[in-house]
């Protein structure tokens, strides 16, 4: 079969098939070892109402058995030759993945095009599954800290699609038919919405043509692959609060605002703000909060990056006698970055943070074939590594600064889990800090 077309950039080389299915590889000096994956640009924002949760469910039927290998031959397979093989659903994508010995590179890519390809769903599979995906849910409400991410994100993100948990509710998943599961996946899942990526000791050539084989029966239409997801998501900054009452002994709160989605140029300043705020040990908040005052064990800002929107949000966990102390500790941080900026310690110290999670991070076959699949599907093309270390470098304190106001000046939204019953229940600084 012959390519659409076939870029090269030092030991990274991608292909389109006529298909549309990407692939994309990069070879590592001195692996021993070879990870395959393959990317599927839907998620849960994808969904329909009625088949909420379908991506994650479906992440689980997949590999329940095809029409060449049982689930039982899909386990035996990839553990007789000491491999891994999992998937994980966004958002935005699903991925299914394998990491194996640089030898057993073809099976691996075998049995990910089977999984992905000629999953039989069967209806007594799709009846077992459904009660391990309830419980799945019923673990995450189980889990503060989980549920209070998707109880953030509702409330930020409202009605949009973005707001809604990955996993879908009981009463989605409850209701959800073979024939509706079956839909989404057969119209959801091909090529042209699909990336094959690997990297270790890989050669590009061996890759497209192991995938070819496998896949092959998936490969005979010809298709444009889709788009990375762009546009602008009509989110804005709102003052809400969503509280989940709770049997725990800490109380959990999260709060945040709307950012910039991962297209924008700013992204590195971002990634500098957020080092600063609450990224590690030095930050801000890990200082104030946890060395200084000893209110929480945990507490950390993090950021959240789509293609039309982001977030930028803070958690901290604590003793709840402690959540009002603990918010105004919060919302003295906000105000003193949003008033003074940084300093230029505290800017090279981001920088700098952020150049060592790049390169630390990229030190196995697994996390090489996570970044090319990440960059495929999010922008379509892809940056060294060396670039991205230069724009972390041009980072500038101003440029951080000034989004520091346009950011934490927007209306904040929070969530709480913990032992209130209703929100007249919680300290005032919540309020306060919310108003």
């Amino acid at each position: 079969m012959s390519l659409a077309g076939v870029a090269q950039d030092g030991t990274l080389q991608r292909s389109v098939l006529p298909s549309g299915l990407r692939v994309v590889t990069e070879q590592m000096a001195g692996s021993r070892s070879a990870a395959v994956g393959m990317w599927v640009a839907v998620g849960s924002r994808d969904e329909p109402a009625p088949v909420a949760g379908a991506a994650h469910y479906l992440e689980h039927l997949l590999f329940k058995g095809t029409a060449r290998r049982s689930a039982a031959a899909i386990a035996e397979e990839i553990d007789a030759v000491g491999g891994e093989l999992n998937a994980f659903t966004t958002r935005d994508c699903t991925c299914y993945h394998a990491h194996v010995l640089d030898c057993d590179l073809e099976l691996a890519i075998d049995v990910v095009c089977d999984v992905l390809g000629d999953a039989l769903l069967d209806p007594a599979d799709v009846e077992t599954e459904r009660g391990v995906v309830l419980e799945e849910i019923a673990m995450r409400d189980d889990d503060p800290e989980e549920l209070l991410h998707d109880e953030f994100c509702a409330a930020l993100f409202g009605s949009h699609p973005l707001g809604r948990p990955v996993l879908g509710t009981e009463e989605s998943v409850s209701a959800m038919r073979r024939e509706a599961l079956n839909r989404f996946y057969r119209r959801r899942y091909t090529p042209e919405r699909m990336v094959l990526t690997a990297a270790g000791n890989v050669t590009h050539n061996a890759v497209v043509a192991a995938a070819v084989r496998s896949f092959g029966s998936h490969l005979t239409g010809c298709a444009q692959p889709v788009r990375p997801r762009r546009g602008r998501a009509h989110v804005t900054g709102r003052r809400a609060l969503a509280l989940c009452p709770d049997s725990s002994e800490q109380a959990h709160l999260m709060l945040g605002v709307p950012a910039m989605d991962r297209h924008d140029e700013r992204r590195y300043a971002l990634g500098v703000l957020n080092a600063v705020l609450g990224g590690g040990m030095s930050s801000r908040l890990f200082q104030q909060v946890r060395e200084q005052r000893g209110l929480a064990y945990e507490v950390y800002s993090a950021v959240d990056s789509y293609a039309d929107i982001g977030s930028l949000s803070i958690y901290a966990g604590c003793s709840p006698g402690r959540l009002g102390e603990v918010a105004v500790v919060i919302g003295d941080v906000l105000a003193a970055l949003t008033r003074d900026g940084l300093s230029a310690t505290e800017l090279a110290r981001g920088k700098g943070q952020l150049r060592g999670g790049l390169v630390l991070g990229l030190e196995d076959a697994p996390s090489w074939m996570t970044r090319i699949g990440m960059a495929e599907l999010n922008h379509g093309e892809h940056e060294t590594v060396e670039d991205e270390l230069r724009r972390i470098d041009t980072v500038t304190g101003e440029q951080v600064g000034a989004l520091a106001r346009e950011l934490l000046r927007q209306p904040i939204t929070a969530a709480v889990v913990g032992p209130y019953a209703d929100a007249d229940d919680l300290p005032d600084e919540i309020a306060e800090l919310i108003a």
